[in-house]
């Protein structure tokens, strides 16, 4: 049985059951005994636990998940760190791995692919905006519920991307089947790194299989660097195409040549949902790859075209098992090809193809042009009767009715406000990429422009109620404060726009508000813990300007902090103001603390810092002998913050809480709560203990020595001592 079920971590997590093994921890089943709810406990195996580099990497999984907070990223409650285990409590899931899903499955459909890899695509953005790289994106890694959302997990050797520098874990790190082209040389890896693998998964995904994958590990790496994958539609040709242009431009080799960011894949993603005959131009196609998907027309007059530029030009074959048009144009730049290009080619994409079958198709390509030609009829009208609907929107309708009346009976429905310019349309009846018939009714909304409004007349009015009332139109409105005799303090005596003007909704008016005569000087009021909004009105009413500086504060966002200019100080009316404004984020600063060892401490030490079990700090080694004074800068957010500092002895391992404290990191102080330093040196036994003498050995009587003969009287001897 193993030996952690059964323990209880911190006196709160109680484990039940293993539930996975990996390569560097194990992961358990646990019960949270003080809320009640099951999580799970991942802990460091005890042959990691002695090296530094991998308790390094495992705190920078705990650090780097801890920063994380999105629904499609598994959520991380606690850590916890000793002498003797090493934990993350996280985040239990009902579910299974996407591994395991893909396993049953053994091909997804394209919906359920999309719907995954744009889950997994947003974690990773969130994960990207905050410098984190997962960097072993892998199915395993991705947790799934039973409603189909995803959960990606594991950042265990997730790497913060604005550090600089390489380390020994900047190696290839990540599963082999999945890793990216830099990665598998050991360059530095970003965020494009994580995309290759989506795209990689995303391919397997549709075709039950791996890009690369043979008995052979470094095989497979060196296949990601220099090899290119069969593509996805000659494994499975119900992938549609544009999925696969997204899987091909996510596997580029170059990390340039690929998706910069998470959200662009998304964005191609919903261009396909929206469009399903997007073409987003990714693959370029070689001759061989062209005439491999060409067939004869079956039934011409069935055929579907993608736009009018198709029916006039004679570089164009229909192929009816797609039901799209593919250019022809290769036929006059074939010879451009030099014997090396095409042999690459053929090696990589198609087999090699005998003299024989190359002639048939070559012949095939002739009678279907000849047919597109005649169906073509040398551009005049085609004799189709179907036709793919094109896309109006944004298109004059003027000019839209000119270019497609042969075709379909473009009939205004309304007219509206949009935003778009006057004439355009907004709006159709038949969404792009349906079949139409000809002459078929196509129903449009045609914009009357943008929708304007008149800006009030508010002269004279109190500059509020004239905010009031250009707000009502669904105007913006920023004042300006002048001295003005003519007109009493606080009214308004012109707008810019001017009134009555036309304008688009949402327009700012700039209202000039009379502050009365000139004002000489004026009395600085105290502005601090007052709203930065109501500042900005008074200091306008008496004509000074006003600057922001912004500051992370526990105070309400918008709340002053700090004034340049004292209260009670007199300044001219033309004066300017900086007011240090609350982001209403929790600060971030530094706390300044000396640790002072005792006089006769020895021996090599480190100081740590957590707060609720996190560390905060960790120092440099230090020797007692050295120095005793031992000032650290612990770096940290918030205004009540409760730190343990504890003390390690690096000679025996042993560890004892050296103090705790109450920290305000905005202003960089704190309070002692208890301190106990010298005990938790002798804890750790970390004081000098002088030698003393040994004792004196007990006498041995047996070993005692004997009198010798010649010195003991004989009995003779006694008896004349008496007789004298």
């Amino acid at each position: 049985m193993d030996k952690n079920i059964g323990k209880k971590l911190d006196g709160r997590y109680e484990i039940t059951e293993l539930i996975g093994e990996g390569g560097m921890a194990d992961v358990y089943k646990a019960v949270d005994v003080v809320d009640g709810k099951e999580v799970a406990v991942k802990i460091l195996k005890k042959e990691f636990a002695e090296s530094e580099e991998f308790l390094r990497r495992f705190r920078n999984e705990s650090k780097a998940i801890a920063v994380l907070s999105h629904p499609n990223i598994v959520k991380i409650y606690d850590v916890g760190f000793s002498e003797k285990i090493q934990f993350i409590v996280m985040e239990y899931i009902d579910g299974i791995t996407l591994k395991e899903y893909m396993e049953s499955e053994r091909v997804l459909n394209w919906k359920d692919s999309v719907h995954f890899v744009t889950q997994i695509l947003r974690a990773l953005q969130h994960a990207h905006e905050r410098g984190i790289v997962h960097r072993d994106i892998k199915p395993q890694n991705i947790m799934m519920f039973t409603d189909g959302t995803i959960k990606v997990m594991d950042f265990g050797i997730a790497k913060f991307a604005r550090e600089e520098g390489r380390t020994a874990t900047d190696q290839a790190i990540g599963t082999v089947h999945y890793i990216s082209p830099e990665q598998a040389r050991g360059d530095v890896t970003d965020a494009k790194s994580d995309l290759y693998s989506v795209g990689v998964m995303l391919y397997e995904m549709l075709t039950g299989q791996k890009p690369f994958d043979t008995d052979n590990p470094v095989s497979i790496a060196v296949m990601h660097m220099q090899n290119i994958a069969e593509l996805p539609r000659h494994i499975n040709p119900d992938i549609p195409e544009p999925i696969e242009e997204i899987i091909v431009h996510a596997m580029e080799k170059n990390p340039n040549d690929r998706y910069q960011t998470a959200n662009e894949m998304i964005r191609d993603i919903d261009r396909f949902k929206a469009d399903p005959y997007v073409n987003f131009g990714y693959i370029k196609k070689s001759p061989e790859e062209s005439t491999r998907y060409f067939s004869a027309v079956q039934n011409p007059d069935s055929a579907v075209y993608e736009d009018e530029e198709e029916y006039e030009g004679d570089n164009y074959l229909y192929d009816d098992q797609q039901d799209v048009v593919y250019s022809n144009e290769y036929d006059e730049d074939y010879s451009d090809f030099s014997e090396e290009e095409t042999e690459k080619s053929r090696s990589l994409f198609v087999p090699v193809l005998s003299a024989v079958t190359v002639v048939v198709i070559m012949v095939a390509v002739l009678l279907i042009t000849m047919v597109v030609k005649d169906m073509f009829n040398g551009g005049s009208e085609p004799k189709t009767t179907q036709f793919v609907m094109r896309n109006l929107v944004g298109m004059d309708y003027n000019q839209a009715v000119e270019s497609y009346s042969k075709y379909i009976d473009i009939q205004v429905e309304a007219q509206e406000w949009s935003e778009l310019e006057r004439d355009k349309i907004f709006e159709q009846s038949i969404p792009e990429g349906e079949a139409v018939k000809k002459g078929e009714i196509v129903k449009v909304k045609v914009s009357l422009g943008q929708k304007t409004v008149k800006v009030p007349n508010v002269i004279n009015y109190h500059y509020i109620t004239a905010g009031e009332a250009l707000r009502a139109e669904g105007l913006e409105v920023e004042y300006k404060y002048q001295a003005n005799n003519d007109v009493d303090e606080e009214l308004v005596f012109d707008t810019e726009p001017a009134a009555l003007e036309e304008v688009a909704p949402g327009t700012t008016v700039l209202v000039y508000v009379s502050k009365g005569s000139d004002v000489e000087e004026i009395e600085m009021e105290d502005f601090v813990g007052k709203s930065i909004d109501d500042a900005k009105v008074q200091c306008g009413i008496w004509g000074i300007s006003v600057k922001t500086e912004k500051k992370a504060s526990s105070k309400e966002k918008g709340t002053i902090l700090k004034q340049s200019i004292e209260a009670g100080e007199k300044v001219p009316s033309d004066s300017t103001i900086t007011f240090t404004v609350s982001t209403g984020e929790e600060p971030e600063g530094d706390v300044d603390i000396t640790v002072y060892f005792p006089d006769d401490a020895t021996g090599r030490f480190r100081l740590s810092a957590y707060h609720n079990n996190t560390p905060i700090y960790e120092s440099f080694t230090l020797s007692a002998d050295y120095t005793k004074e031992n000032p650290m800068k612990i770096t940290y957010k918030g205004t009540d913050v409760h730190v343990t500092i504890v003390l390690t002895n690096l000679s025996n391992g042993l560890t004892a809480v050296l103090g705790e404290y109450n920290m305000n990191f905005e202003d960089g102080t704190f309070s002692t709560i208890r301190e106990s330093i010298y005990e938790a040196f002798g804890t750790v036994d970390g004081l000098y203990v002088a030698p003393t003498d040994p004792p004196a050995p007990e006498p041995d009587p047996d070993s005692q020595p004997q009198t010798p003969e010649t010195d003991a009287p004989t009995e003779a001897e006694d008896e004349n001592s008496d007789e004298e």
